[in-house]
């Protein structure tokens, strides 16, 4: 690979950048693929696969990797983007600007089997067309994800500095709170802080609260909103620090006294973060995991509003999915965002407190080190 130099401009090694193509290049030929089409676009945490195949970081629009089996990658802009992204700063010599993307794509990959990361949520209709008839394209989000989803020791230490950037934005959130404070007010500190850690837009906090001393299920994005002193609140934490990794840490605050059904919920939360140490190992299973993690939400009668958590990296969600009926084995290596959703019968209650794990052999690591309870306001780091 000729086209890349010794470091990046992300510090990274030609060596990390060649184990990434030839990971994914393994895995398309194992599938029987001739090339991979990595889409990317401005969606916070859809960006990644580009990012991680080419360092380049996504400012506006959007843009595609072109990575085949044997050959030199290109990245592809539209030209209408030409000035909305530092375009010196990826390591793909063959960079294109034109007005159709798909069509100058379609002619390099005429007649061949492509597999493509983001056919499904990310490709834009103009180009599927112009794709569409000239190659087989296979929507391959699996295939892609599966070969990026062990972590190299400079990607473990690019996820261990966005843990240490999510904490301490955590810490930042509960030195804000305080009952009568809008949920802006709360959350502007926090975001302000993460934006002075390099993290750029790559960040998507929300929030979930409620009153009683409970949440509503429904995230949302921090408003006007006062909250009061028997408010439960849930800041929902998610970024990626300057490497791109995204991570995911938060807990629920609570200034008075929680409901009976977030104390079950609670109690359920400490369960999983016992099972989770023993069940995200080497050698278990995606779907061995899931059931371990929330057997003390289904025991209490608590539904949970989607799987309970998924691989994480220079994409926001990856697979595998930590869920019902994925037989993936899990490696060491892995990262994993745990975040299972408890809701209430009814709907009026949930508790959702996420952290981000390292699988091992000899099982997983919380890296955020945060204890698992619902904080009250008071504490101090």
């Amino acid at each position: 690979m000729a086209a890349v130099g010794e470091i990046t401009y992300t510090g990274l090694p030609r060596e990390e950048v060649e184990r990434r193509y030839r990971l994914v290049r393994e895995a398309a030929a194992r599938d029987g693929l001739d090339a991979v089409i990595a889409c990317g676009n401005e969606y916070t945490g859809f960006e990644g696969a580009v990012t991680y195949l080419s360092g380049f970081n996504i400012v506006h629009r959007y843009a595609y990797v072109l990575l085949p089996v044997e050959g030199e990658p290109a990245i592809v802009f539209p030209s209408e983007a030409r000035y909305v992204g530092e375009h010196g700063t990826t390591w793909i010599e063959e960079q294109v600007f034109v007005d159709r993307p798909g069509e100058w794509l379609a002619d390099r990959v005429r007649g061949k089997r492509v597999g493509v990361y983001g056919l499904d949520y990310i490709m834009t209709v103009r180009d599927y067309r112009a794709l569409e008839g000239a190659c087989e394209l296979v929507g391959w989000d699996v295939g892609f994800d599966h070969a990026r989803m062990v972590k190299s020791e400079l990607e473990l230490a690019s996820v261990r500095e966005s843990v240490r950037i999510n904490t301490e934005g955590f810490w930042v959130f509960l030195e804000a709170f305080a009952p009568g404070k809008t949920e802006r007010e709360i959350l502007a500190p926090c975001e302000q802080w993460f934006v002075s850690q390099g993290c750029g837009r790559w960040t998507m906090d929300m929030v979930l609260d409620g009153p009683d001393g409970s949440a509503l299920p429904e995230f949302k994005i921090a408003g006007t909103r006062r909250i009061e002193p028997t408010d439960l609140v849930l800041p929902s934490l998610e970024v990626a620090g300057p490497g791109g990794h995204w991570v995911e840490v938060s807990r629920a605050i609570c200034p008075g006294e929680p409901s009976d059904d977030t104390k079950r919920m609670m109690e359920a939360y400490e369960e999983y973060y016992a099972a989770a140490q023993e069940a995200l190992r080497t050698g278990s299973t995606a779907h061995d995991a899931h059931r371990a993690v929330s057997k003390g939400f289904h025991e209490r009668g608590y539904r949970l509003g989607h799987v309970t958590g998924h691989s994480i990296g220079m994409t926001m969600i990856e697979f595998p999915k930590i869920g019902e009926g994925d037989e993936t084995e899990l490696e060491a290596g892995m990262v994993l965002s745990m975040h299972p959703h408890a809701i209430s019968q009814d709907g009026q209650a949930c508790l959702y407190m996420q952290d981000t794990w390292l699988v091992t052999d000899e099982g997983g690591v919380p890296l955020a080190g945060l204890p698992m309870r619902i904080f009250d306001g008071s504490e101090k780091r």
